[in-house]
């Protein structure tokens, strides 16, 4: 008999644990998530900023649509490139930092 009470009681205690663990990890992915969109809108600035330090020579024509898929392609890149791997360093950067002002409050 004490056997049994033994058992629920220590199950009554994992449930809480397990529901805490649960919301830590789900608060790491969403921390995660943040620093790579970060880096993605971070890079996609980069970038924007890189093209429009570039003169525009007489060998190509402007076309209507260009802009827009500069813009587009950009985009994509950045975000490819914040998704892949490790990014570019900056999204592990922002999570470690963030992740230690989280810990010690």
């Amino acid at each position: 008999m004490a056997d049994i009470a033994m058992k629920s009681q220590i199950t009554s205690q994992e449930v809480p644990q397990k529901r805490i663990d649960a919301d830590i990890q789900e608060k790491e992915k969403k921390l995660r998530k943040v620093c790579a969109d970060f880096e993605s809108i971070f890079t996609y600035y980069m970038f924007k900023t890189m093209r429009q330090s570039i003169p525009e020579s007489g060998y190509f024509k402007k076309s209507p649509g260009k802009d827009a898929y500069n813009m587009l392609f950009d985009q994509k890149v950045a975000e490819e490139m914040s998704n892949k791997g490790k990014g570019a360093g900056l999204q592990q950067a922002l999570y470690k930092q963030l992740n230690k002002l989280d810990n010690s409050r």
